[in-house]
């Protein structure tokens, strides 16, 4: 097979990098193949590409590892590029989760809806469109396979505001079959589904055993009837109310519902434990690189992460169906705006991703989407142009958001406190 250069922009990440590069060590249609790693953290990317030899090496995948801070050392001659960054991650969602709970909004995650995804929308869509020029100038042909949150906004400045050609990927809607699985105490392999929507906003539209084809959704009503109550109970009620099953679990999707707190903990994301993690995961990273732990277990299996098999897929024509993708709609949900970012199943082959049409969504589920498709619109008009007035816009077209002065008093302390990471705003 020729030689394909994957370069993966983030690779510094203790989660993302190492999740890629199991991946790409067991994709043998890679064989002989370059994967260049970018990421501005000089430190980690110099770990993890240690490490990343390491593996190759231990594996036999036969790769070429490259690493680089300059993007644009690494860009030319890519047939894929993976992206997920953000700045400063923790230390900045938590401001954005704090300051609109201190101005009366109720809200779950703080990460992809209301003021947080907002906030985390601003930051990250100004660099992502900088990686797109870089990439229209260096290797305009490439497939964009973007993991940067918020998905569906990312994705939608840049059909917008770039000619890149870009799919969104999320692990969601296969999490969210595996919660099903026990629910019902199956094999997850024996659950497969049919959804759409939006990212971290889907709905299952059918659902089936995988071996026998059977529809599932009378024994998962039956199994919910009696399990732990304490289980998505937001998730139950809207399947209850709308008939589907929504995706991928109760904060992502009470991040967009201004009633999630009814049946939600306000808790938010557990942080500290986040930074455990990371300190725990870069103590074993170091480990692996002084050879003081074997990296078996990394190269043993996958992430569960979906660009390797996507990117296979296109070079071996394979023509396998993907359960989601966010790309652009385009008729695929008849009843949705033609240029929103969907997530709908696809099938992958030689000509790329091929989104499956799904025709129209149910009425209420529509109608839901419909007004987070608004949201978006202006989130992304906001974080291109730095307009206050778009981003206070943003906010009050938002259902979390409980009133005016909370809308203003939010906006104009996350932009003070945030000023570094808003250039577009000074």
């Amino acid at each position: 097979m020729p030689e394909t250069k994957v370069v993966i922009i983030g690779a510094g990440s203790a989660s993302f990098g190492l999740g890629m590069l199991r991946d790409a060590v067991n994709t043998p249609e890679l064989r002989g193949s370059i994967i260049s790693l970018v990421d501005t953290d000089a430190r980690a990317l110099e770990a993890v590409s240690t490490l990343a030899r390491k593996m190759n090496e231990e594996s036999g995948a036969g790769l070429r590892i490259e690493h680089a801070t300059d993007r644009t050392q690494a860009l030319p001659d890519a047939q894929f590029v993976v992206i997920s960054i953000a700045v400063r991650r923790n230390e900045l969602w938590k401001l954005d989760w704090e300051v609109p709970i201190k101005c009366g909004v109720k809200h779950t995650l703080g990460e992809n809806g209301g003021p947080g995804g907002l906030f985390h929308s601003m930051r990250n869509i100004p660099i992502i469109l900088d990686i797109c020029r870089d990439i229209e100038r260096l290797c305009p042909d490439a497939l964009v396979l973007n993991f940067t949150n918020p998905v569906p906004r990312v994705c939608m400045a840049i059909d917008r505001y770039s000619s890149v050609n870009a799919v969104g990927l999320c692990h969601g809607i296969g999490g969210q079959l595996g919660n099903l699985a026990r629910v019902m105490s199956l094999s997850h392999d024996n659950l497969t589904c049919k959804a759409a929507g939006l990212n971290h906003f889907t709905w299952i539209l059918d659902l089936r055993f995988e071996d026998s084809g059977r529809d599932a959704y009378p024994d998962l009503r039956r199994s919910l009837h009696d399990y732990a109550p304490e289980f998505q109970p937001l998730s139950r009620k809207l399947f209850e109310t709308f008939g589907f099953y929504p995706s991928p679990g109760d904060d992502h999707i009470g991040e967009y519902l201004p009633y999630a707190t009814e049946y939600c903990p306000m808790h938010g994301y557990d942080f500290e434990a986040a930074e455990r993690y990371k300190m725990e995961t870069w103590e074993r990273i170091g480990r692996m690189v002084r050879g003081e732990e074997p990296v078996t277990d990394l190269i043993s299996r996958r992430s569960g992460e979906r660009a390797f098999d996507i990117i296979s897929g296109i070079l071996t024509d394979s023509n396998h169906s993907e359960l989601a993708v966010n790309i652009r709609n385009d008729g695929l949900i008849s009843n949705l705006p033609q240029d929103a970012i969907v997530e709908v199943p696809a099938v992958v082959g030689s000509d790329g991703i091929a989104g499956v049409g799904i025709g129209k969504l149910p009425m209420g589920i529509a109608a839901l989407c419909r007004t987070q498709i608004g949201v978006q619109e202006l989130v992304v008009e906001a974080a291109v142009t730095g307009d206050r007035r778009t981003a206070l816009q943003a906010l009050l077209a938002d259902p979390v958001i409980p009133g005016f002065h909370a809308a203003e008093k939010i906006l104009d302390e996350l932009l003070a406190l945030e000023a570094d990471y808003l250039p577009q705003f000074n």
